[in-house]
This record gives structure tokens, C-alpha cells and sequence, in this order.
């Protein structure tokens, strides 16, 4: 049994999950979500009658705050966390990553995300790509997929599939949609990141952005599509040397009246808007056309 977690991060359901399994030791957790909505999950797993103390695992996708903003909290409960190797350090001492994060959001710091704390060593373990963890009766496959971010795991069980945004955003089965945000989008990564996801043959994934999706090999599809029109749409800007504060309000307009196409109502644009703001998109975009060029 798999329990979706609704996070309502600013207040919006369906924006931020996380996923709670039932194995024979307990439970293990998908996501911590941020600490800004770590009540909610607790009060989630009170209705189902789960303690804290009843988690024995946290597996991250990746660092980003809205999927493990909370997980020092977890850690310090005796949790054990499971991240990529690349994540780790910055788990263990987030000091860089909250600053970082700081010169983008900075007075909705606390608001957007809440305090991130240092997890003990012990508490924490990386991940090597294609491992299997042997927790509780159930076999979890680590599956390393960047592009949406160096540090990111997809993690594969039973046949179904925690994407963590590799897998994109895609809200009441509206159109799929890939965030953005910086510092290390890279697309051709997230490509064969996508082939990755694809010839798992899975029969079902599990968004964190936002829910459970069927038609797998369709939403791979719409999103690689949709990460190549938002490159193809925002390039010429970039050639041009139009500012991202210039670029924003058009890019959101770009994708909000294309959700409406799709059929998005207001509720629905407001759970893809908190999970994927279009402006962050903009600065992650223009950052990766950037290195390309440096890379070229």
C-alpha cells in the first residue's frame, strides 16, 4: 500500500507529495518535503494512525528543499536516510545550500522552506546508481537520472517508479511539464535520463510534482517534447541578451496559456504554478544555455 502524502505547500493541495510505504518492519518514506509544511505530514500520518517512530527510512530524489528540506528532523528521529552521493555532503552540512538558496528567495526563505539542519554522518548513506537496498522486505533500486539536477535518484520498486522531478510535474493528468529551477539544469542529460525511465518499463510512476500516473511511456513522451519547446522558446532571448527579469512575466504567460489549451483550470494552474514557478524555470534555462556555450 502506497499512501500519497499532500504537503498543501502555500496552501495548494496537490502541489508537493511525499509517499509512505507499509513493509514489514514499519514504514519507509519518499520525500521529506520542506520543513515549512512538515506539520501537515505529521498530521497526514496521525489520520493514518503511523508514529514517527515507525519510519525507519527516508529515501531522498534529490536536495532540493521541497523533497528533503525536512529530512535532518527525520534523521534526528533515528530515521536513516538514503541520497546520492552527491547530495550527501550537503545533507550532512547544509550551510552552502541554505545560503545559496537564500540569494534566490531571500526574505521568503522561511516561509517557502523553514530551517534545513545538519544530519549526522551516521544517519545518512549514499547511494550508488543501479544499487539495491534491502529495507524491510522490499527492494529498492537506486536509478541516478540528472538533469533536473546532478543529485538525483529515481527510485524503482515492485515495477513502480519515484521519479522526483526528473519525471516532471503533471497535475490531475493535465500535461506533463518539466522543472527548471538552477543551478544545474542540463539537458541532454535529462534526455537519456528519460530513456533511463523509459526502459524500466514501469507500470506506474509516482510524481512528488504531483501524484500517481499510469500511461508512463505517453507522459515520457509529452514531457520530452515539452522540455524541448521550452529550450526552442526561450533561445532566441538568450541569443539576444534579453535580462531573465524581461524573460519571466513573457515565459509565464508562454506556459500558463498553454496549460489553459490543455484544459487546466484555475486550481490546477495554481498547484502547477507553487510546484514549478515559471521564473525559476528562466534562470534555470538561461544558466544551462550558458554552460553549453562554455562547453561548445
Amino acid at each position: 500500500m502506497i499512501h500519497i502524502i499532500d504537503h498543501r505547500f502555500l496552501s495548494t493541495p496537490h502541489s508537493v507529495a511525499s509517499f509512505l510505504i507499509k513493509d514489514n518492519q514499519g514504514y519507509t518514506l519518499v520525500e521529506s518535503g520542506p520543513y515549512s509544511t512538515h506539520d501537515t505530514l505529521l498530521a497526514a500520518l496521525q489520520e493514518l494512525g503511523v508514529t514517527p517512530k515507525e519510519v525507519h527510512t527516508l529515501l531522498l530524489t534529490h536536495i532540493h528543499f521541497d523533497h528533503a528540506g525536512a529530512a535532518w528532523w527525520w534523521a534526528a528521529q533515528g530515521t536513516q536516510v538514503y541520497v546520492h552521493p552527491r547530495g550527501l555532503k550537503h545533507m550532512i552540512d547544509p550551510g552552502r545550500l541554505y545560503q545559496s538558496a537564500r540569494q534566490i528567495y531571500g526574505d521568503r526563505m522561511e516561509e517557502l522552506w523553514g530551517q534545513m539542519n545538519p544530519i549526522d554522518a551516521e544517519r545518512i548513506t549514499a547511494v550508488e546508481d543501479r544499487r539495491v537496498l534491502q529495507i524491510a522486505g522490499h527492494d529498492w533500486t537506486a536509478h541516478h537520472t540528472p538533469g533536473h539536477a546532478s543529485h538525483h535518484i529515481a527510485w524503482e520498486l515492485d515495477g513502480e517508479v519515484f521519479t522526483g522531478d526528473v519525471g516532471g510535474c503533471r497535475i490531475e493528468q493535465g500535461p506533463a511539464i518539466p522543472p527548471l529551477p538552477p543551478p544545474d539544469i542540463n539537458r541532454a542529460a535529462w534526455t537519456e535520463s528519460i530513456a533511463r525511465l523509459r526502459s524500466l518499463g514501469a507500470s506506474a510512476f509516482y510524481l512528488t510534482h504531483y501524484g500517481r500516473v499510469t500511461d508512463t511511456d505517453a507522459h515520457l513522451t509529452d514531457l520530452q517534447d515539452r522540455l524541448g519547446r521550452y529550450f526552442e522558446w526561450i533561445t532566441p532571448y538568450y541569443r539576444d541578451g534579453t535580462e531573465a527579469a524581461t524573460i519571466e512575466p513573457l515565459f509565464k504567460r508562454f506556459v500558463t496559456e498553454e496549460l489553459r489549451d490543455r484544459g487546466v483550470g484555475e486550481n490546477d494552474m495554481a498547484a502547477y504554478l507553487a510546484a514549478n514557478p515559471p521564473y525559476m524555470s528562466v534562470v534555470g534555462m538561461l544558466r544551462c544555455l550558458q554552460l553549453e556555450d562554455r562547453n561548445a
